[in-house]
Formats: structure tokens, C-alpha cells, sequence
């Protein structure tokens, strides 16, 4: 009896399946790593723990800053020796974030991680993505942020788990050996050799240009609504507490968002072919002051879970939308080079909300920073509206 053929995997399908994982592990191993591990580094190295919890803003920061020069490399040499090299760094970074003795040695090592989070995190998969699957990216890329949705519910028990085994300190060096083992050959042997529609000899000499309007009001939009989902998560819960419910009330309905979240990256992913990319990120836009408006409004357990529903519907859209707007707003071959500016304002206003809401919560109380948030997603509102504006007014020109 003859044997089936077996079709092996298109490069598009293991590209996918191998920066699923390589995310999961890189954010996982490394922004993810202080939630679990936090207090027990800093009983140890004797540091509070405000900064402690500085290490991934101090990343964020620094990803920030190394993300808009290497536009140009990954537009000239594709993502895949960007992502070789970050993989390196992100093993480095772990490394010394384990061997840590005091508050300089470990800041420096979060430094390490955040130039290793610019080669390796995000925004270089999503480029890597792009450059093998062609016109079908948009799905690619929707396939691989909603595997970066389990990123916490994954590693968080993991964490706690080796943490608990060995110290904080072998479970970190034992993330910097994943990175090495696993992620750094996976980049290696799947990723393109070079971007799409290049060859070893033939180099644009003149970059496409990137329209500015677009890229300020893609950049403000983002970075508004980014701004929004990182800072506001610190007060959700005891936004809950404050408008009357019990602490375990508060803690349902704020896990809740983890599922809606994801549920909205499902959501985009199946009604991709359906829908433009502009209708399902301005309808997440307008999903946000919505949710505050209800939270606003109401002081019940019931209430507190359509909040999160929306909200996290939201969220979850448009973190597909980040991804995926940039290809229908600029050339695809402006597109490496686009999306690794656009990360410079997304990761600053990453690093900044946290903070920033904090302080808001404490000086001001819990409304405040609620107010805030709903100001803020209406500008992200206005930013994105005034992008589709501007799409239809070129189309009919």
C-alpha cells in the first residue's frame, strides 16, 4: 500500500510557529520575569521593591532609544541577523540579571536586556513575518500576537515553579540558557536570509519615503492608546474596590481582562478576511472611552465584568492593529522601517504610564486616573480617525 506524501510546512507556517515561541519565551523570560520574582530579589539584593520593578521600564526605555536606528538595518539586511544578535544579548542580559549584587549591576543588566528586546522582541518578529509572508502577513502576524496573549499565563506558573525549586537566581539563568538553546537557533535557521524582494547585490539606493502626517498620527494613536492599556492596568482593581465591591469582586473582574483580551486577538484573527484593518482598530479605539464611560456609570459586580469585556476586547484588538495597520499606511517596503520607528513612542509610553498612573493614584485617587485614561483613548480616538481620513482622501486623489 503506497504512503501518503507528506507536504512539509510552508516557510510562512514555521516562520509563525517558531516566533510564537521565540516571543513567548523572550517576553516571558524577561518583562514578565520581576512579577513573580520581584520581592525575592529584592529581599536579597537589598533594594526596594519600586526598583526592582524599575528593571523592565529601564528595558522598555532602552528599546525605545535603540529601535529607530535599526530601521535601517532591518530594511537593508532583513530581521533575521537582528533577531541572531538580540537572542545573544537577551542570553547575556539574563545572565547578568541573575548574577546581580546590587542596585548598578542590575540596571545595567535590564540595560542589556532592553538593547536585546529592540533585536529580538516584537516589532523585529513582526518585521521577520512580513518579509516571508508576503501579502498574507496580516493573517501571519494575527496568528503570532494571539500566541503572545499566553505569554503570562504560561510563564508566570513556570517562573514560580523554577523559583520555588532553585532560587531566583538559577530560574533566571535557566530562562538565559532557553534564549541561547532554543531561540537563538530558531532565528538562525528559519527567518528569510534576506528581505523579500532583494538579493545579495542590489540595495535600494534611495529609501522609500515615509509619509509624516501618517506616521505622527499612526505614532499618536498607538502610543495614546499603549499609554492607556499599560498605566490604567495598575488601577483597575482598586477602581473596583472604590466604586464598592470586594476585594475578591475586584480580583474576578479584573482577571477577566486576560480572557477578553485574548478573546478580542481571536476575534481580529477570524474576521480578518472580513474586515479592513482601519474598521477593526478604530472600532477598538472607540471601545475604550467607551468602557470607561461604563465604568463611570455603574458600581456593580456586573457592571465591573462588562467593563472589562470591552476593554479587554479592546486591548486585544488593537494589539493585532499595531502590527497590521502599518502595512495597509505605508509601501511594503517602508514597512521594516516604519514599524521599527513606531516602536520608539510605543515602548517610551510603555516605560512612562506605569509610573505616571501611579503617582496620578496616589496624589489624586483612583477617578483621576480613570479621567485620565478616558482623556487619553479619546485622543487615541481622534489620531486613527484622522489616519482613515487621510487614507480616503489619497485613495480617491
Amino acid at each position: 500500500m503506497p504512503l501518503r506524501s507528506f507536504t512539509a510546512p510552508s516557510p510562512t507556517v514555521r516562520a509563525v510557529a517558531a516566533l510564537s515561541l521565540t516571543q513567548l519565551i523572550g517576553w516571558g523570560s524577561t518583562f514578565w520575569l520581576p512579577a513573580v520574582t520581584g520581592p525575592a530579589m529584592a529581599a536579597e539584593l537589598g533594594m526596594g521593591l519600586p526598583l526592582v520593578m524599575a528593571g523592565p521600564t529601564a528595558m522598555l526605555v532602552v528599546m525605545a532609544l535603540a529601535s529607530w536606528p535599526l530601521g535601517a538595518v532591518f530594511e537593508r539586511h532583513g530581521a533575521r541577523p537582528v533577531m541572531v544578535l538580540g537572542s545573544l544579548l537577551g542570553a547575556l542580559g539574563l545572565a547578568l540579571v541573575g548574577l546581580a549584587q546590587g542596585p548598578v549591576s542590575y540596571l545595567l543588566a535590564w540595560a542589556v536586556l532592553g538593547l536585546a528586546g529592540a533585536g529580538m522582541l516584537s516589532t523585529p518578529a513582526q518585521i521577520a513575518v512580513t518579509e516571508i509572508a508576503g501579502d498574507k502577513a496580516r493573517r501571519a502576524l494575527g496568528v503570532l500576537i494571539l500566541a503572545g496573549g499566553l505569554t503570562s499565563t504560561l510563564f508566570w506558573p513556570l517562573s514560580g515553579l523554577l523559583q520555588a525549586q532553585w532560587g531566583w537566581r538559577a530560574a533566571t539563568l535557566a530562562f538565559g540558557a532557553l534564549v541561547l538553546l532554543v531561540c537563538l537557533p530558531l532565528h538562525w535557521a528559519v527567518l528569510a536570509r534576506r528581505p523579500r524582494g532583494t538579493n545579495a547585490t542590489q540595495v535600494p539606493a534611495e529609501p522609500v519615503p515615509i509619509d509624516r502626517p501618517r506616521f505622527a498620527l499612526l505614532a499618536v494613536g498607538f502610543a495614546a492608546n499603549g499609554f492607556v492599556t499599560w498605566g490604567f492596568a495598575l488601577t483597575i482593581i482598586i477602581l473596583f474596590e472604590a466604586s464598592g465591591l470586594s476585594h475578591a469582586s475586584a480580583l474576578a473582574a479584573a482577571a477577566f481582562i486576560g480572557i477578553a483580551q485574548w478573546a478580542g486577538r481571536l476575534f481580529d484573527f477570524l474576521g480578518g478576511r472580513r474586515w479592513s484593518g482601519f474598521a477593526t482598530g478604530l472600532a477598538a479605539a472607540a471601545l475604550f472611552p467607551l468602557s470607561f464611560i461604563v465604568l463611570m456609570l455603574t458600581s456593580s459586580f456586573t457592571g465591573a465584568l462588562l467593563f472589562a469585556l470591552v476593554y479587554g476586547m479592546a486591548g486585544g484588538v488593537i494589539a493585532v492593529s499595531r502590527a497590521t495597520l502599518p502595512l495597509l499606511v505605508f509601501p511594503a517596503a517602508a514597512y521594516a522601517r516604519a514599524s521599527a520607528r513606531l516602536a520608539m513612542p510605543l515602548n517610551l509610553s510603555f516605560a512612562a504610564a506605569p509610573p505616571v498612573f501611579a503617582a496620578i493614584l496616589i496624589s489624586a485617587g483612583p477617578h483621576a486616573a480613570l479621567w485620565l485614561a478616558f482623556g487619553i483613548s479619546l485622543v487615541a480616538l481622534g489620531a486613527l480617525f484622522g489616519l482613515w481620513r487621510l487614507q480616503g482622501d489619497r485613495r480617491s486623489a
